[in-house]
């Protein structure tokens, strides 16, 4: 055999460990990276470095208008507990004899409807 193409064999046996653990730490650090921000909710990128969002359909976007729906009941329903809610606080703070005479104020309201 050709001495120079034992050399260059032995050359890149030599070199080969060195490539393949380069190799394998980037696609490793590629892996890591990519199920990070799947983990943390980043959208995944594309080779631009653009971010990937997923498509649009009707049965997303009717989700969504559910979803807002919902969420402005909620809303409502909150604004309504908070309103109970400082009506309590304000029996609770209010002085006795006075939350009396609101509940004989109002005893008497429907006495004089009934």
């Amino acid at each position: 055999m050709d001495p120079e193409i034992i050399e260059v064999f032995n050359f890149v046996a030599r070199i080969f460990p060195f490539l393949a653990i380069i190799v394998a730490l980037a696609v490793g650090g590629s892996v890591l990276s990519t199920w990070l921000r799947i983990k943390n909710g980043y959208p995944l990128q594309n080779s631009w470095g653009l971010p990937i969002h997923p498509k649009t359909d009707q049965e997303t976007m009717e989700r969504v208008r559910l979803l807002t729906s919902e969420n402005a009941q909620l809303r409502a329903e909150i604004g309504s507990v908070k309103d109970r809610l400082q009506n309590v606080e304000r029996i609770v703070t209010d002085k006795p004899s006075q939350l009396a005479r609101e509940i004989d104020a109002l005893a008497h309201d429907q006495e004089g409807h009934a």
